[in-house]
């Protein structure tokens, strides 16, 4: 059967998921984790709601999926070791040292893949799994066949958002909050600018970026039968009313094998929405059908009140037991309890004493040791063997029946023995004392001219399908002497894979070996062709521990996050060589739903397509691989004249990532870089290397 995991953004809410059927819920705990908003549990909390789950046979999963700075890593290691010794079933993470960090300090505590590591393909599950990943959470835009297609050949768990909010971007390659407003969605502090107005002839007049809430409610047995491990509701910021009502539907679904009826559908609507619900990515129906704003509506007060009573008051959650006695002569009365896990809690009491009146009977007995009200139990069956002509007084066995319940309760929520070592960050790297070199990224063949190479970039990233299609600009590029590397797109379903495999072996035949990948899926099919790794922001690369490990992937090169400050960049630990962002429109977005497409109804990604927000500043929108859409930052990245500052971080090279600019801007702005000219953008940002981000 299916689990299904709902959100408990605090105390109440984990009571409202049990009751309302939930098989686990997942919670904040500490201050790393994707919903820093929420009302995150202290060790206490944590520790109150673990044993009530676990009680009532409810799994517990912690998130402590966020992007974690060197300093933070000891604290991190801090929460997860305190998560393991109160029993957490399993942890939820983004970051790549983060992953290496539990294998080091808690080995024993399961991990799972957060949807914020953007898998989203076999190749990206197979990886995890490498990582020592359990399970993961796959990306919200998988369609139907994509996740059939990886449950018959996942080597773990997979597990599929159901129901709740949509981000427009894919999950852990948003930087729009943090460029536009310094709050980090990879640091659990998003700002929700899909949420706002946005337009396209200048003037922000609708909601573009803004998704209806997502609902699989009618696709439960499908989901059952492909494979999928667990179906999870999200929503820790809302509500435990919600979290109740949105639980029971699909608790009742899952659980009697159907889909949600008519008057159910209508209370999930109720509880929340944005105009509706969507299935459009599962179905493939993506489009203006898929946008949605929150409209002012009355609070449904009867459901919510009703939902509120039921979890407060009642509990209608009770798990089944096996109930057993015994009451023979001279021999001390025994009671026994039995849990579906096989868990077995046995206790004896007084010697019966010959009945001098009546006698005690099996239907006496067995309907003393059946009552359980007011416990967490139910009475599965009660079975009782009674010798004849004896005595037992009542009390004693409602004493006993208390007493085996208290001792089952405390096997169920006995915390587990696992390992727990201290956090070591490991041997320092030295940082380079040579400047760095530039590379150059484009995102079109035509940006590459004769010009370009002539100034000798040290590297030029091309994208994969661009160099396929355009083999003349490789060639022109290695005549220069200027080596080529593929630029792999950060998104590639695996029915898109050979269309980049076949591009790849067309590059490698050309003589590229090198590859930039921006995503894990993209790393199975480098490493299969022999081609040479490095690794691109969308990585996430954060903290000293995922360069180490990335050197134990075999990448040879990683770009830093561009959410860091110049002295954060500086100050890690190097394992493998480290690029940074040095020029250009820094990406915001990354769309499954082609912006272009939903606004126009054509294919008119060559214009000139930009969003407008409600200050009047303009955000170009430009063709992702695979017919995808993604949003640039209005103003150019430029540290030209800062050199001084980033040239002394001991870094191997610095970036220029040219997007909306034509061949000749290129070539001026890599001769500025090069200490030569006057170039300059109009209108400018230093990014957030000089800012702290939240």
């Amino acid at each position: 059967m299916l689990e299904l995991l709902a959100p408990a953004g605090s105390p109440e809410a984990v009571t409202a998921a049990v009751q309302a059927g939930a098989d686990a819920v997942y919670l904040g705990y500490g201050s790393f984790n994707a919903r820093r908003n929420a009302k995150n549990f202290s060790p206490e909390e944590a520790a109150a709601a673990i044993s009530y789950c676990h009680l009532r046979g409810v799994k517990v999963y912690l998130t402590l999926n966020t992007l974690v700075t060197d300093r933070e890593l000891p604290q991190a290691a801090q929460l997860a070791g305190e998560a393991s010794e109160l029993g957490a079933d399993a942890v939820l993470v983004q970051d790549l040292g983060v992953a290496r960090m539990l294998r080091q300090t808690v080995p024993d505590l399961p991990v799972h893949a957060s949807t914020q590591m953007t898998i989203h393909s076999l190749d990206g599950v197979k990886l995890a799994a490498e990582l020592g990943m359990r399970r993961v959470v796959l990306a919200r835009e998988l369609g139907r066949g994509d996740i059939e297609y990886i449950c018959q050949r996942s080597p773990i768990e997979i597990e599929v958002f159901v129901h709740g909010a949509l981000c427009m971007c894919w999950s852990g390659q948003c930087f729009f909050s943090s460029v536009v407003g310094g709050r980090s969605g990879n640091r659990g502090l998003c700002a929700q600018p899909c949420r706002l107005k946005y337009g396209w002839d200048g003037r922000a007049r609708d909601y573009p970026l803004s998704l209806k809430d997502l609902s699989l409610a009618g696709y439960l047995e499908q989901l059952r039968k492909m494979g999928v491990a667990c179906v999870k509701i999200e929503g820790r910021m809302k509500r435990p009313e919600y979290v109740a009502v949105v639980t029971s539907v699909y608790a009742r679904a899952i659980r009697e094998g159907r889909e949600p009826t008519g008057e159910e559908l209508e209370q999930l609507r109720q509880a929340f929405s944005r105009q509706g619900f969507t299935d459009g990515y599962y179905t493939g129906r993506t489009g203006p059908g898929m946008f949605g704003v929150r409209e002012k509506e009355e609070e449904p007060r009867e459901l919510f009140q009703e939902m509120r009573e039921r979890y407060l008051k009642e509990e209608p959650r009770r798990e089944p037991v096996k109930l057993y006695a015994m009451v023979r002569r001279d021999e001390p009365a025994q009671v026994a309890a039995e849990d579906r896990e096989g868990r077995v809690a046995a206790v004896s009491g007084p010697v019966p004493e010959q009945a001098r009146n009546v006698p005690l009977t099996r239907e006496k007995v067995e309907g003393q040791i059946a009552r359980t009200g007011g416990t967490p139990f139910s009475c599965e069956s009660a079975r009782a063997y009674v010798e004849e002509g004896l005595s037992l007084p009542l009390s004693a066995l409602n004493a006993l029946r208390r007493e085996a319940l208290d001792q089952l309760a405390a096997l169920r929520t006995a915390l587990p023995r696992r390992r727990r070592e201290a956090f070591h960050a490991g041997v320092r790297y030295e940082n380079r004392r040579e400047p760095p070199v530039l590379t150059v990224s484009v995102r079109l063949a035509g940006q590459v001219t004769r010009e370009l190479c002539a100034l000798k970039p040290a590297l030029l990233y091309l994208p994969a399908e661009e160099g396929a299609a355009c083999p003349d600009k490789v060639e022109l590029a290695q005549r220069a002497g200027v080596e080529v590397a593929a630029l792999l797109p950060r998104v590639a379903f695996d029915r898109e894979r050979d269309q980049l495999a076949a591009a790849l072996e067309k590059l490698k035949g050309l003589g590229v070996t090198q590859a930039l990948a921006g995503t894990w899926g993209m790393v199975p099919l480098a490493r299969e062709l022999g081609l040479t790794l490095r690794g691109d922001y969308g990585l996430g690369v954060y903290n000293s521990q995922a360069l180490k490990e990335l050197k134990r992937l075999g990448f040879v090169s990683a770009t830093a996050s561009f959410e860091l400050k110049l002295a954060q960049i500086r100050d890690i630990s190097k394992a493998v060589d480290i690029e940074m962002l040095v020029y250009g429109r820094l990406p915001l977005m990354l769309t499954q739903n082609c912006l272009i497409h939903t606004h126009t109804g054509r294919c008119t990604c060559e214009n000139d397509n930009r969003l407008t927000d409600r200050r009047g500043e303009q955000f170009p929108v430009v063709k992702a691989f695979g017919c995808r859409s993604e949003i640039l930052n209005g103003k150019k990245l430029f540290l030209a004249d800062k050199g001084e500052d980033w040239r002394r971080l001991g870094l191997w090279a610095g970036r220029l990532m040219f997007t909306t600019e034509n061949a000749r801007e290129c070539v001026q702005v890599l001769e500025r870089y090069l200490g030569r000219g006057s170039y300059a953008p109009n209108d400018f940002t230093r990014g957030l290397y000089y800012r702290d981000v939240e």
